[in-house]
């Protein structure tokens, strides 16, 4: 249940004493680029200090790059969605924001580079916040004309602190990329200290940088006997435990469609979770359906009309599952109050047709749609949303998996969570789905 992505501090040491320990590092900027990382030692009062040099963030030049066609850049969209984008900052179905050099983007008629200019907010506009750009009314690009853009832009990348079997520390740098950096490898008996998040282009380190790892994984609770789904979802619990069939419905959004992901029949948090629950309960006999709907909340799914797609009679309680999973951070826009108003609807529509019922909490999304200036020392959520899903749990007795908590110490971990997203924006990879099914299985 652990959420560890591979950082675990334990095993594989070998008997140097400086790598006995799993203490915190100090990390001090001490230079544009430069990391002072303090370990303390076998003996008290006699630290390890080393200066580790980080790499400055990558801003890489594209000349040339062509675009067949260009469509009409519309200003009503999301940022990402205005137009054509630029390859090099594309992050799965968007880009990635603040990665294009504003003041580098030039459209021309041809690849060289003195070919002539386009003009922008003539024959095109452009988003430079995003790197969307495309036509306007007046322009006198054709439809079917290509234009070759020429630009700078940066990479995410996260570059780890490494504690050598040896003793000896090193920074190894991760693989820059446009969207979901992977954290670079280690070998036998090393161990990561730290990690360093360059989000795009920096001109230098600052302290919200710095990523000192102080757990390993997700500090799970202790539970009491009985467990927390023995109680709060008897019958699928007994199900599960008698071998008897069971339906489980994951109902939610986007996070829950999952069809963004390379392999969403493996990726996706129900799948994960029902793996897991079958690894748990061998004789288990369960059937897993998925009602998703992107970019719709639980609203949407009550106001549709009977006989639509995604109707919420016809869709999801006609399909009379035991147990229901929803997942909705579109109701992230939600208060406590109007959660008590909407979930107590929903309670009411489940006992009826006699499911019960798990509430995930959401994950975290872009910082600034969270009022979130940084991605450390965040293990509060601020949403009212997820206040009110753990009032209404609580006060209703609704089984809980709060994936929340468990994004709000990813920090702790060495992670910014945004690293995981791989559009950069609300959509996480398969490790962030995996903290949905770590949350699910603390349940049981």
């Amino acid at each position: 249940m652990a959420v560890g992505f591979g950082l675990s501090l334990a095993g594989g040491i070998n008997a140097s004493a400086w790598a006995q320990g799993p203490e915190v590092p100090e990390l001090t900027l001490v230079g544009d680029w430069k990391i002072q990382v303090s370990l303390s030692g076998p003996s008290p009062g006699k630290p390890r200090i080393v200066i580790v040099d980080v790499p400055p963030a990558q801003v890489l030049e594209v000349a040339g790059e062509r675009h067949e066609s260009l469509p009409m850049f519309n200003p009503r969209a999301g940022g990402w969605a205005r137009g054509a984008a630029l390859r090099g900052v594309r992050a799965q179905e968007c880009t990635t924001r603040f990665l294009v050099d504003p003041e580098s983007v030039v459209l021309r008629t041809g690849t060289a580079p003195d070919a002539p200019l386009w003009q922008r907010d003539v024959d095109y506009a452009i988003d430079l916040e995003w790197g969307t750009f495309g036509r306007l009314d007046e322009s006198k690009l054709k439809p079917d004309q290509p234009v070759f853009a020429f630009y700078k832009h940066g990479l995410l990348r996260l570059d780890s602190i490494v504690l050598l079997p040896d003793g000896n520390i090193r920074l190894r740098q991760g693989e820059a990329r446009s969207s979901g950096p992977q954290l670079p490898s280690l070998q036998d008996g090393e161990r990561r200290l730290a990690n360093v998040w360059l989000p795009g282009r920096m001109t230098k380190l600052e302290p919200q940088n710095l990523f000192p790892i102080s757990e390993s994984v997700y500090p799970e609770p202790d539970i009491a006997n009985p467990t927390v789904a023995e109680r709060l979802i008897p019958r699928a619990w007994a199900k599960l435990r008698e071998g008897r069939p069971i339906r489980i419905l994951a109902w939610g959004d986007s996070v829950t469609v999952g069809s963004y992901l390379p392999d969403p029949g493996h990726d996706r948090w129900q799948e994960q979770f029902v793996i897991r629950l079958r690894q748990k309960f061998p004789q288990a006999r369960i059937e897993l359906i998925t009602e998703a709907w992107g970019g719709r909340s639980t609203a949407s799914y009550l106001s549709e009309p009977p006989g639509s797609e995604h109707h919420y009679q016809e869709k999801v309680l006609a399909t009379r599952p035991d147990l229901i999973v929803s997942e909705f951070v579109n109701d992230a826009g939600l208060n406590p109050e109007q959660v008590e108003e909407r979930y107590g609807k929903l309670l009411r529509d489940f006992q009826a047709i006699g499911a019960e019922w798990i509430i995930l909490t959401p994950h975290y999304v872009r910082p600034d749609w969270m009022g979130l200036t940084r991605e450390r020392d965040i293990d509060d959520d601020p949403r009212p949303y997820v206040k009110g899903l753990r009032e209404f749990a609580l006060k209703h007795q609704v089984a809980l998996a709060d994936a929340s908590l468990r994004y709000g110490r990813l920090w702790r971990q060495g992670i910014p969570y945004s690293a995981l997203m791989l559009n950069s924006i609300n959509h996480p990879d398969a490790r962030g789905l995996r903290i949905f099914a770590d949350s699910l299985m603390a349940l049981f």
